[in-house]
C-alpha cells in the first residue's frame, strides 16, 4: 500500500503512537509522519505509507496552520499546560489592541528559542530528556517564518489565534514569548493543527475510522 493518510489526531496520542497504530491496523511496514504533534495537541497529522515515505520531507517542508489557545498571567516549565504552572505577580490585564501590537513583533522571519522540553538534540541527546533530569539545556535560536497571525477570540486571560507558519515553529515558544512581550507571562493551553501544506482538517479521519479507503493512493511511476 502506497499513499498518504491524513489523520485527525486526538489529544493524548503521541505522533509515534499514531504511526504504530496505523502500521498494525493496515498491515503496512513502512509508515512515517510528516511533523510531530505534541500529545496535548490535536488535528492534522499526515502519514506516508509504503513508497510514499520518500515524500515525507517534502511535506515536512510545507506551511502549517494552527489554532492556538494561550493563557496569560502565568508561566509553565514546559510552556504548555502539561508543566508546572507559576502565576505571575498581579499582572495588568491587557486589551485587544495591546495584543495586536505585541503580535506584530512575531510576524515574518524571526529567530525563535525552542522550549526546554522539546525534541531538539543537544550533544546527541533530546532536550526534553535532559530537562526531565533537571539539567539546564543550552538551546540555540532557530530561524522560522510566521506568515499570518489572526486573533479569533480574546477575553482576558485567554487568547485564541490562527497561526500560519513554517516548519520548525514552536507554538509553545510563541505563547511564552508573547507573554514575555506583554510582561504578563503566557503559556499554551490548547493547540489544533488545521492544515499541513495542501492537506486540511476537512480531509482528515480519526484513527478508529482509518482504513484502506482512507488512503490517498499514489500512482505507480
Amino acid at each position: 500500500m502506497n499513499g498518504l493518510l491524513v489523520i485527525n489526531k486526538e489529544k493524548g496520542w503521541t505522533s509515534f503512537d499514531v504511526v504504530a497504530k496505523i502500521r498494525n491496523k493496515l498491515g503496512v511496514k513502512k509508515v512515517g509522519h510528516t511533523g510531530t504533534l505534541d500529545p496535548m495537541a490535536t488535528g492534522v497529522l499526515v502519514l506516508c505509507l509504503g513508497k510514499a515515505t520518500k515524500l515525507a520531507q517534502k511535506i515536512v517542508d510545507t506551511k502549517k496552520e494552527y489554532i492556538a489557545e494561550i493563557t496569560f498571567g502565568a508561566t509553565s516549565t514546559t510552556d504548555d499546560a502539561e508543566g508546572v504552572i507559576t502565576k505571575s505577580k498581579i499582572p495588568n490585564p491587557k486589551n485587544k489592541e495591546d495584543i495586536n501590537q505585541a503580535l506584530k513583533n512575531f510576524e515574518g522571519t524571526i529567530m525563535q528559542m525552542p522550549p526546554q522540553f522539546s525534541a531538539k538534540k543537544v550533544g546527541g541527546k533530546r532536550a526534553y530528556k535532559m530537562a526531565r533530569e533537571g539539567k539546564k539545556v543550552e538551546l540555540k535560536p532557530v530561524e522560522i517564518t510566521i506568515h499570518e497571525l489572526e486573533i479569533l477570540d480574546y477575553k482576558w486571560p485567554i487568547l485564541k489565534i490562527r497561526v500560519a507558519c513554517s516548519k520548525g515553529t514552536y507554538l509553545r515558544s510563541l505563547a511564552r514569548d508573547l507573554g514575555e512581550k506583554l510582561k504578563v507571562g503566557g503559556y499554551l493551553t490548547a493547540l489544533q493543527r488545521t492544515r499541513v501544506g495542501q492537506y486540511s482538517l476537512d480531509q482528515a479521519v480519526r484513527i478508529e475510522e482509518a482504513g484502506e479507503n482512507s488512503v490517498i493512493q499514489l500512482s505507480e511511476p
